[in-house]
């Protein structure tokens, strides 16, 4: 076969979307991307016919050493810093369309291996599929559906300077507490509508967009689906929704909790599992009621969560969240249809029954923080743990039982070590080294309180 058939018959077998994004258009660049520790994506960007060689590529090992300031932790590993290659296993059925550039690009999700093509263990994808296998060998599949919550801002470039809400297109700043406003989302119309052009240019879908509470807040829900292929679809998204703000001369930020006076922003995650071969959810009994599984996924949640919180609220800023009367949990209570709690059940059909984990922060590494939420779940399933009486009233006004700071959350995950099995004990010890790195970054900074309040009288 000659180099010319070969081309062609890979860029028959991409998926269909990007074919028909494509509509016979050569492809000009492909963009191999991989998904950090912290969650930026990293990769290399090269010609089509050079990708399509499939010539084996690598990265240095070293970019999951990084923090999210790009400096790098100290990390216990013999000869690390000789940066040893790993491999990149593109993922074609990640292959997604780069609308925004300006030449015909497509962008692949690749997987990581070591040179003896086992998994690398910090992957952060790799990281999931771990979980997913132990779920797989007895006979579970689990499905989810994240929630995507965002903030619309000015143009930020002085990060001394508070962040503020974009003006829309009525020219007057946005307000916050419209929640649902459909007047709201079209205030951003022109965002919007770029985020569904690149959605669609991409495959992937949308199931709602609507108002939150806070002033340029929006909200992206996705449908349910598997967890790796989501998971995906929220790195893709993230990039998508900041290409369309920027656009139009705005921001879109991730960050937990960007604006004081405003409620911070959650990726809340609607988890069920259900039988792998007869695609009926395990969460609901013969008699349409909850079933002993259900409990067990539940009992997990809130016997292991607080173990993983350090994931699900990665930095310090997402624990200014985590805060009483601020439209997010406090605690791990749980309740049907009660918004108050951090593990809610919605109102749904018995078939449907599933558990909304409403502590996640959107700032949080998507592959990771699935992953967390799901192994607390499994090993509630594999001990039978028995979850709390559910919260019938308002959970904010009970005990605030989740970690407040990083510190005390990273100290949770070290300490348990079961979790830390499930997810990777090597995984474990690097991401702990990097979160404790950050902190010590942190600390290195000032900020205007310090200087309002004690500049002058102390």
């Amino acid at each position: 076969m000659n180099v010319q058939d070969n081309f062609a018959q890979q860029i028959a077998k991409l998926p269909v979307a990007l074919q028909s994004w494509l509509d016979g258009r050569a492809i000009e660049e492909v963009e191999c991307v991989v998904p950090d520790t912290v969650g930026i994506g990293r990769g290399k960007a090269m010609p089509a016919r050079k990708f399509f060689r499939a010539q084996r590529m690598f990265l240095p090992s070293s970019i999951f050493f990084q923090t999210i300031t790009g400096d790098y932790a100290e990390v216990d590993i013999p000869n690390v810093w000789t940066e040893a290659d790993i491999v990149l296993e593109p993922d074609m059925a990640t292959a997604r369309a780069v609308p925004w550039a300006g030449d015909v690009t497509i962008q692949v999700i690749n997987d990581l291996n070591n040179q003896d093509g086992t998994p690398h263990p910090l992957a952060p994808r790799n990281v999931l599929k771990r979980v997913l296998d132990l779920y797989a060998r007895d006979g579970w599949r689990p499905l989810i559906a994240p929630e995507m919550e965002f903030y619309l801002t000015k143009p930020n470039i002085d990060p001394d300077n508070p962040v503020v809400p974009p003006v829309g297109r009525t020219g007057r700043k946005s307000t916050g507490r419209q929640a649902y406003s459909i007047s709201g989302v079209d205030e951003y119309a022109a965002v919007v509508d770029d985020i569904y052009d690149f959605a669609e240019a991409q495959g992937l879908e949308i199931d709602t967009i609507q108002q939150e509470g806070g002033a340029g807040q929006l909200e992206i829900n996705l449908n349910h689906g598997d967890p790796l292929e989501l998971a995906d679809h929220v790195f893709l998204f993230k990039r998508t929704i900041r290409e369309a703000a920027l656009r139009n001369d705005c921001y879109a930020t991730f960050m937990a909790k960007p604006m004081e006076s405003e409620p911070g922003s959650a990726m809340h995650i609607h988890q069920s599992v259900i039988d792998a071969k007869t695609g009926e959810n395990l969460f609901n009994s013969e008699a349409d009621g909850p079933s002993e599984l259900f409990y067990g996924f539940l009992g997990g949640q809130q016997y292991y969560l607080q173990s993983v919180v350090c994931i699900l609220a990665p930095y310090v800023n997402s624990y200014r969240r985590l805060v009483p009367n601020a439209a997010a949990p406090v605690n791990l209570e749980w309740g049907v249809d009660n918004r108050t709690t951090g593990l809610r059940i919605p109102v749904c059909e018995p078939a449907d029954r599933r558990i909304e984990n409403r502590v996640v922060g959107m700032d949080t590494n998507p592959y990771l923080a699935i992953a967390a939420c799901l192994a607390c779940g499994y090993l509630g399933m594999k001990h039978q743990i028995k979850p709390r009486d559910a919260v019938k009233g308002e959970a904010y006004d009970m005990p605030h039982s989740l970690p407040r700071d990083v510190l005390t959350a990273l100290s949770l995950f070290d300490e348990c070590r079961e979790v830390r099995e499930v997810l990777g004990e090597e995984f474990s010890s690097i991401y702990l080294a990097i979160k404790r790195h950050e902190h010590e970054e942190f600390l290195q900074v000032i900020s205007p309180w310090e200087r309002e309040h004690l500049l002058l009288n102390v």
